[in-house]
């Protein structure tokens, strides 16, 4: 690998209709410099690390130190916000991450999408001054206690984690499960029902509180190296100061959504490209019946259809950044994306682990884990189901749930 990816039809040939083209200078050499990181200090364990199911931490936090990709100067040139990255950057760096490896990307979608955008959403200036730079820096690790054993698609009514005020306190009782990072996480927002107005509230356990369990959930098949834990919350006490105090009912819980499902659409988008990188490069070097398998027609037309699929998924993801970034962000563009850009992904990396044949079951063809890690990304931050209800209800004033 190259220690330096110079130009941008270097770093991006797959974009084809140039949608790269609106990064600036810095976001670009951010992103060049974390894909030369990721491939140096992670690649050579991620098989090790998948195989066993536990997560490179110490691995990926060398790329943290060699590429600052939450809070590099250059990402913020020209911008008056300085709390958040723009969001043609922000899907790009899903790009990044999860052509690389899904579960990296899903671990910096729970810390950097859902932890910090719950701090951004729901909490208060000080809190935010706080949390967010220690998030972005990546000294508090961050989780997102939401989903419980027996509510997922319908937490909007049926969450049962309960908060109780006593005096200046607040005492947790429940479980919350598919929680990835919270058996290492430093802060863990977990929304709870207050038992007096019945309304979601939200509420920083911070690591160690006592009464906090998490135990990892084992015998995963799609991204193994996630550490989703099941927590168990007995009489835990959190103190009125890190309630975040703008998180009143399940209206904020979808302000919060409506960004992080964008981000899940990037992912895909990502996850979409990683199975056509892997393929295009099985096939441009494997020879079958004397010459190599991109010769041939038919390994042709799949792999243009794996890249156009990535081209659209890719457009989707472009076009809804530059909405949110004017303050256009509504959760019926986030799911339509998340589940056009899920479907696409999920053809593509079924056509990536088809082209390269037998070898493609195996984790050295490297399409494997893209196969296996598309069915937690299709089904996470709402099904295809819900996300198809959502629109549905949008484009018929109907709710069908």
């Amino acid at each position: 690998m190259n220690t330096k990816i110079q130009t941008l039809k270097e770093l991006y040939p797959e974009d084809l209709l140039g949608y790269s083209h609106k990064l600036t200078e810095g976001e670009v050499a951010v992103l060049s410099e974390l894909r030369v990181s990721l491939e140096k200090h992670l690649r050579p364990v991620l098989t090790d690390f998948y195989e066993r199911g536990t997560f490179p931490f110490d691995e990926f936090y060398k790329v943290v130190a060699d590429v600052n990709f939450m809070n590099d100067d250059r990402i913020f040139e020209g911008r008056e916000n300085k709390l958040k990255t723009s969001e043609l950057f922000n899907a790009f760096l899903y790009l990044e991450l999860a052509r690389f490896d899904a579960s990296i990307a899903t671990f910096f979608t729970v810390h950097g999408g859902l932890c910090l955008n719950t701090i951004l959403v729901g909490g208060s200036e000080e809190q935010i001054n706080e949390f967010v730079p220690k998030l972005r820096s990546f000294e508090y690790q961050g989780c997102f206690g939401l989903t419980e054993p027996d509510h997922g698609s319908d937490i909007a009514g049926g969450l049962a984690t309960s908060a109780k005020r006593v005096g200046d306190k607040w005492i947790l009782n429940g479980e919350k499960r598919w929680i990835g990072g919270s058996d290492t996480a430093d802060i863990i927002p977990i929304f709870a029902r207050d038992t007096e107005d019945n309304k979601i509230k939200c509420f920083i356990v911070r690591k160690g509180a006592p009464g906090y369990k998490a135990e990892v959930i084992p015998h995963k098949g799609s991204l193994r190296m996630i550490h989703n834990g099941h927590i168990t919350l007995d009489n835990v006490e959190v103190s009125e100061a890190d309630r975040l105090p703008n998180i009143e009912g399940f209206k904020s819980v979808n302000d919060i959504l409506t960004f992080t499902r964008a981000d899940i659409a990037h992912l895909a988008m990502g996850v979409s490209a990683g199975s056509f990188i892997a393929a295009h490069k099985y096939v441009t070097e494997r020879e079958q019946f004397g010459k190599k398998l991109a010769s041939f027609q038919l390994v042709q037309e799949k792999l243009v259809r794996m890249q156009s699929n990535f081209v659209a998924n890719l457009g989707y993801s472009v076009q809804l950044s530059h909405l949110q970034e004017e303050g256009d962000a509504l959760m019926t563009n986030s799911a339509l994306a998340k589940m056009h850009n899920s479907l696409n992904m999920r053809e593509n990396v079924a056509l990536g682990r088809e082209i390269c044949g037998g070898n493609g079951i195996t984790l050295e063809a490297d399409v494997m884990r893209f196969f296996l890690d598309a069915e937690a990304v299709y089904t996470y931050e709402g099904t295809h189901e819900i996300n198809a209800l959502i629109v549905g209800r949008a484009i018929t004033g109907v709710g069908a749930f």
